[in-house]
C-alpha cells in the first residue's frame, strides 16, 4: 500500500492555512482526519492485487533486430474495478536504449469479474533467451488516494534468434550452385563429379566429354553432362573461445563467424549435403548432427542463439578429437576461427594434420576493417606509426595463412560482410574441383 501524490498535495493544502492561521494540532486534525478517512475508504474500494489472475502468450522466438509481442491477460475475479498502472519487467537488453518505461508501463482497467490484454512489445538488442521478470501491480480507489501494490511471477522466455543478415546473397550463390548442377546452360566438368545424363553436342563442349559409345549407337554426337556429388559430409566448427569474443564494429567476431556458418549451410542443405555444428572452446557448446535438409537451418539457428564467447584459450587438440569423432568418415570440415599467429603456430598447427590426412579443411577469419584503412593512414606520425603496425598485422596474417595453405586448407580471410559469401564461394569452388 501507498500514498499517491494526490494525497500528499490535499494534505498540504490543507494544513498550509492552519499553519497561517491557527498553528495547533486541532485544526491540523480537523483537516487531516477526513483526509485520513478519505483515504481509507479509497483503500477499501482498490481492487486486490494479490488475487488478480495473470497468463501470458506471444511470440517465443524472434530474430535479433526484428521485434517481438509478448501479451498479458489480467483477471479481475474481485467484486471491485481494477484501475491500475503495471510494470511489466524483462532484462534491459530486451529494448533499445531509452525505450524501455515507454515498453514496460502500462495503464490498464479491468471490470469487476472481467479481464483485458496488455502486450509488451520487445525489441532484443543480444541474442539469448530473454526471461521475463516480476510483474508489478498498483491498484487505485476511485478517488486515486491511496493504493495497493503487489508483484505476481508471470514466467515466459523469448529466444532471441541470430539476425542472418547474409541471408540476401542466398539467391545468387544458388544460381551458381545451379549452374554446377548441370540444370543451366553451362555445364561443368570437375574430377571426381558424378555421372548426370547425356545430351547432344553443341560447339564449345569439352570433347573429353563425348561419349563415343552412346555416339555410336545414334546418329548425333553424345557428350556427358556431370554434376558435383551429393550427399556429401559438412562439418561447421564454430570456436566459442577468447578470440571470438574480439568486437569487429559493433559486434563480436563469432557473430559474423555465425552468419557465415548459417549461410553455407543453407547452400548445402540445397546442394544436398549434410550439415551439422560442433560449438567448441574447451568443451562442447552446441552439438547438432542428423537433421533433414528442412530442419537444419531452424536447428542452427536454434542451438546458435545461446552461444556467448568465453574468455578461455581454445583447446585445439580437444577440438580436434572432438571433430574426428563428429565426422568419422571423409568431410569438409569448416573452422571458423581466428587467424591469429599465437593460437594458429601453438594450437592448431601442431594437430592440423590429424584432421587433413581424412579430411577437407577449410578455415575461414573474420578479418578487422579498421586494420586496413590504418593500413593506408598517412598525413602526420601518428598516422604513420598506425599503418606501420596495421601493415605489421595484415603480413603475420598473410603468413599464418600460408602456413595453413602448405598444410593443405583452404583459407578464407574477410571483413564480416564480405566473409559470408566469401566461404559460400569457396564451397562452391571446391564442389566444382571435385574435392569434396
Amino acid at each position: 500500500m501507498a500514498l499517491t501524490g494526490r494525497a500528499a498535495l490535499l494534505a498540504a493544502l490543507g494544513s498550509l492555512p492552519v499553519g497561517i492561521w491557527d498553528p495547533s494540532w486541532t485544526g491540523i486534525l480537523a483537516v487531516n482526519a477526513p483526509l485520513a478517512a478519505a483515504c481509507a475508504c479509497d483503500f477499501a474500494l482498490a481492487a486486490p492485487v494479490r488475487r488478480l489472475g495473470l497468463s501470458r502468450s506471444g511470440d517465443t522466438s524472434v530474430r535479433l533486430g526484428e521485434t517481438a509481442d509478448v501479451t498479458l491477460t489480467i483477471t479481475n475475479p474481485s467484486p471491485r474495478p481494477l484501475r491500475a498502472h503495471l510494470r511489466d519487467a524483462w532484462p534491459p537488453s530486451s529494448w533499445q536504449p531509452g525505450t524501455e518505461v515507454a515498453s514496460s508501463r502500462h495503464t490498464v482497467t479491468v471490470p469487476a469479474g472481467e479481464r483485458r490484454r496488455i502486450t509488451t512489445r520487445l525489441r532484443p538488442t543480444r541474442r539469448g533467451d530473454r526471461q521475463a521478470d516480476r510483474v508489478t501491480i498498483r491498484s487505485y480507489g476511485p478517488l486515486r488516494l491511496f493504493s495497493r501494490q503487489g508483484t505476481h511471477k508471470v514466467p515466459w522466455t523469448v529466444r532471441v534468434l541470430p539476425p542472418f543478415t547474409s541471408r540476401k546473397h542466398l539467391p545468387s550463390k544458388l544460381a551458381r550452385l545451379r549452374e554446377l548442377d548441370g540444370r543451366t546452360s553451362v555445364l561443368i566438368r570437375g574430377q571426381g563429379t558424378e555421372f548426370d545424363s547425356l545430351r547432344e553436342y553443341v560447339p564449345g563442349d569439352d570433347t573429353r566429354s563425348i561419349d563415343w559409345r552412346a555416339t555410336a549407337r545414334q546418329s548425333a554426337v553424345a557428350v556427358r553432362t556431370w554434376r558435383p556429388e551429393r550427399d556429401r559430409h559438412i562439418l561447421l566448427v564454430l570456436d566459442t573461445g577468447r578470440t571470438s569474443a574480439g568486437r569487429v564494429g559493433d559486434a563480436p567476431r563469432l557473430d559474423a563467424s555465425m552468419d557465415a556458418a548459417l549461410l553455407l549451410a543453407a547452400l548445402a542443405s540445397r546442394a544436398g549435403d549434410r550439415v551439422d555444428l560442433l560449438a567448441y572452446d574447451r568443451r562442447v557448446r552446441a552439438l547438432v548432427q542428423g537433421r533433414t535438409a528442412g530442419d537444419v537451418l531452424p536447428s542452427l539457428v536454434n542451438a546458435m542463439a545461446t552461444l556467448e564467447p568465453e574468455l578461455i584459450e581454445t583447446d585445439a587438440r580437444g577440438l580436434t578429437a572432438v571433430a574426428r569423432r563428429t565426422a568419422p568418415r571423409h568431410s569438409l570440415i569448416v573452422l571458423l576461427t581466428t587467424l591469429d599467429a599465437a593460437p594458429i603456430e601453438e594450437g592448431l598447427l601442431p594437430v592440423l594434420a590429424q584432421l587433413t590426412q581424412r579430411h577437407t579443411v577449410l578455415l575461414a577469419s573474420v578479418a578487422d576493417p579498421h586494420i586496413a584503412g590504418m593500413a593506408t593512414a598517412r598525413g602526420n606520425t601518428d598516422s604513420v606509426y598506425e599503418a606501420a603496425a596495421a601493415a605489421q598485422a595484415q603480413n603475420e596474417r598473410h603468413r599464418t595463412a600460408e602456413q595453413l595453405r602448405r598444410h593443405g586448407v583452404t583459407v578464407v580471410d574477410a571483413t564480416p560482410e564480405e566473409l559470408a559469401p566469401a566461404l559460400a564461394d569457396a564451397y562452391l569452388a571446391l564442389k566444382a574441383a571435385g574435392r569434396l
